[in-house]
């Protein structure tokens, strides 16, 4: 018999017999979108694959990433993974292994060798994948994961890049139409319009374009405001997914931690509630497309410290899967299923030639808090900071730093974003390519092969809370 393809039915995701499917499963982030706290480099994807080419040349950089690509997820991840009982992974991926900016208009087959691989590995186990468009031309919003060198969203503003990335779903619904592993299409990751009109304007054409070639798959669609506020939205399409992402800051280091305190609990349901209420009330069901925390390293420094607050992070993440299953089993997918050890189901090893040759640069990152996500800044690079965010505040009216988008952003976030994640990170980006000068085919192997399942570390307690809620 053949497989049907997943469908939306009321407010359910259900299978070929009617069935309920919970989506439950994790984010392939750092691989064809890469991002600097998953694999440890500084900046933004474009420029670290640039600084790298003109240290080792152009060929030992695609030899390197060809390898990279292929290592980071194998049938073994698949098999693992599936062996958790999780059933879906996440494919980001950045539109420029489709797309070159300087021949705009051509769809590079390249792209669909890399995403067929990963898809063909997952639908081996039976694993479904969402393909997600994690970056487009000038960024959907102001982060680094939209690989983009500025702190402004100027997809919004500039017509053409949006005409393009409707040929790419094209191309790309053209292409995966009627394979039944793909549980569907996620046109836009985490989007940021600041006028909230210009997001559903997209959507609209590109629901339109996709279901010309592929009527079947469903469309799972991230909120605006990083895929929190639906209140832009018109009337919802058929066969959709609402996606939220529900990250919280007790999941963080220099926030509030986790104590299981009722106020706590309280506060993580009511950040889901505000999220969901309005796609419930459109009668829309409701993907957690990415949330989780990030973990202290307990291979070095005070370990049982590290393990301590490790555990707060588990509670925290225990209660947030209890709240999905409280309200109607939703589906999720948890950030991110392998890193340098900041968030990983799966991590690599200190030990490994990953390890060996970037460990120092990724603390001296740590130090300088150049990263977004999970960094431990040194008091001194803080004070420094602080220092700046004080001279702004004095200069500048409050009322200003209130007005700038988006406003869940204050104003010491939108400085360091600049100054660190941007401009400090671009420095950086060239001393961490030099790492790679003078490495042989055999060596860039040998780094790549760092990401390898079975040279990297599994997170047991995390995989073990996850495997449970599958249950």
């Amino acid at each position: 018999m053949t497989k049907a393809i997943l469908k939306v039915s009321g407010t359910k995701i259900v299978d070929g017999d009617g069935n309920q499917v919970i989506l439950k499963g994790a984010g392939l982030g750092g691989m064809l979108n890469m991002e600097n706290f998953i694999t440890g480099y500084p900046g933004h994807e474009s420029e670290h694959k640039a600084a790298i080419a003109r240290v080792i040349g152009q060929e030992k950089t695609d030899f390197f990433f060809e390898k990279f690509y292929d290592y980071f997820w194998t049938e073994e991840d698949a098999k693992f993974f599936a062996g958790l009982g999780l059933n879906t992974i996440r494919i980001p991926f950045n539109y420029r292994h489709f797309m070159d900016d300087q021949n705009p208009g051509v769809i590079k087959q390249e792209g669909f060798r890399l995403l067929d691989r990963v898809v063909e590995r997952c639908a081996k186990y039976g694993i479904y994948t969402v393909l997600d468009l994690h970056a487009v031309p000038g960024g959907q919003n102001q982060d680094w994961h939209t690989d983009s060198a500025v702190h402004r969203a100027l997809f919004w503003d500039f017509m053409d890049f949006q005409d393009r990335m409707i040929q790419l779903w094209e191309a790309l619904a053209e292409h995966y139409k009627g394979n039944p592993w793909i549980a569907g299409y996620n046109p836009l990751n985490e989007p940021a319009d600041e006028q909230h009109s210009r997001l559903w304007n997209f959507y609209v054409r590109v629901e339109k374009a996709i279901r010309a070639i592929d009527p079947d798959h469903i469309l799972f669609l991230d909120g605006n405001t990083y895929s929190g506020d639906f209140s832009g939205f018109g009337k919802p399409f058929p066969n959709i997914v609402y996606a939220i992402h529900d990250y919280s800051t007790y999941g963080f280091p220099g926030f509030e931690q986790f104590t299981a305190e009722e106020h706590q609990i309280g506060k993580l349901q009511r950040q889901f509630d505000r999220k969901i209420v309005e796609p419930y009330a459109q009668g829309v069901p409701v993907w957690n497309g990415e949330f989780g925390p990030v973990y202290e390293d307990e291979h070095k420094g005070d370990t049982a410290a590290a393990k301590t607050e490790n555990e707060k992070r588990y509670a925290m993440l225990r209660q947030q899967l209890s709240i999905y299953k409280k309200a109607d089993n939703v589906s999720w997918s948890i950030w991110t299923y392998k890193d340098v050890g900041i968030q990983g189901l799966v991590y690599t090893s200190p030990e490994s030639a990953w390890g060996k040759t970037f460990g120092e640069f990724i603390e001296k990152k740590k130090r300088l808090g150049t990263d977004a996500w999970g960094v431990h800044p040194s008091p001194e690079t803080e004070k420094i900071y602080n220092e700046l965010v004080e001279h702004f505040r004095e200069e500048i009216p409050e009322r200003f730093h209130k007005a700038m988008y988006p406003p869940i952003w204050d104003l010491k976030r939108q400085l360091t974003r600049v100054s660190r994640e941007i401009l400090l990170s671009s420095y950086l980006s060239m001393e961490y390519a030099e790492l790679f000068d003078g490495k042989s085919e055999a060596e860039l192997d040998e780094l790549a092969a760092s990401f390898k399942i079975d040279s990297c570390i599994k997170r047991d307690l995390l995989n073990q809370y996850l495997s449970e809620d599958t249950k």
